[in-house]
């Protein structure tokens, strides 16, 4: 498996996540979860992170996170060494505790931080641990909500300003927003991620890019890489969707929207007007195909061969 490509400049924002090596318990106690914040809290201080969101599960964990500094690496290096030296001399083992590198995505703040907040409290609701997010300790969604005292470096403001200026209404407000998905079936707001790199509009991807990526030196290690400076025209995707999928035709365009929003680097408003929808309905249809290809082999391996096909096979 590639490394994953890691992008980093001041004021990035981040949806981070660590899984346990061999998906194995990382947490096994209060005490552990207590220390693993103070890692947190320590990131902080020394290198300038800023949480906005987290969730602390038994095997795994999530982060949203801003980088003033343009740090990330540095960071995480801190928060799961710390970490693993703490969980290891305490058990008095050795070896890997996370499991490969930690994952980050680089995300559209204005776009999705209210998703990916929302996405983040409520997954032990999701992995059937509590019924209502503010029933489980280990997440910051008592500390949005008002039922504890977040501490200081926990910044709950960024999230909440998107909801008001005064903060006892915009606290109700992202209540109502967080629970309008309980016991509901949705979209992981993940699944519209780039290159297992990026989460944003199509202008945000090619900003990115141009500004970050492109005049990289190839490296067969970095996949994503690959990806973000070997975007296929639209045409390119059309003209090998239809010879491939036929005459199915609400299929052929599902399929092109998906391929398009995904590897084109094209803005949603030519994506739009290419196919005759508006902006937001570009990213709706590709999320929902992308849950699609998630669920249904069939449909998995006819986009794994239009990828071989475009030239993306080993992305």
């Amino acid at each position: 498996m590639g490394r994953p490509l890691r992008i980093e400049f001041p004021g990035a924002h981040y949806h981070v996540t660590t899984r346990g090596n061999e998906r194995k318990e990382v947490f096994k106690s209060q005490r552990d979860r207590e220390k693993f914040l103070s890692y947190l809290e320590s990131a902080v201080m020394r290198y300038g992170a800023v949480i906005h969101a987290y969730c602390l599960l038994n095997n795994h964990y999530h982060l949203l996170m801003e980088t003033p500094s343009g740090n990330l690496s540095q960071i995480m290096q801190h928060i799961n060494g710390a970490y693993t030296n703490y969980f290891n001399t305490k058990r008095k083992r050795s070896g890997h505790l996370f499991q490969g590198r930690f994952k980050a995505i680089l995300i559209e703040a204005d776009e999705y931080v209210t998703e990916l907040s929302r996405y983040i409290h409520l997954n032990p609701v999701r992995a059937g641990m509590v019924k209502r997010p503010e029933e489980y300790p280990w997440s910051s969604y008592q500390d949005y909500v008002g039922e504890r005292i977040a501490p200081e470096w926990l910044k709950t403001e960024f999230v909440l300003g998107y909801f008001g200026k005064k903060r006892s209404a915009a606290v109700g407000k992202y209540r109502k927003f967080v629970e309008d998905l309980l016991d509901k079936e949705y979209d992981s707001p993940l699944n519209a991620v780039v290159a297992a790199t990026m989460l944003g509009c199509a202008e945000f991807i090619q900003e990115i890019t141009e500004r970050h990526i492109d005049g990289k030196q190839m490296d067969r290690d970095l996949p994503a890489l690959r990806t973000l400076t070997n975007r296929p025209s639209m045409d390119t995707i059309d003209q090998v969707v239809k010879s491939l999928v036929g005459a199915q035709a609400r299929l052929v365009e599902k399929t092109c929207i998906y391929l398009c929003h995904k590897y084109s680097g094209a803005k949603l408003k030519e994506i739009g007007e290419r196919f005759g929808i508006g902006q937001s309905a570009v990213t709706q249809v590709s999320r929902r195909f992308a849950k699609q290809v998630d669920n249904d082999r069939t449909l998995r391996k006819l986009v794994e061969q239009l990828e071989g096909e475009i030239g993306l096979s080993n992305v």
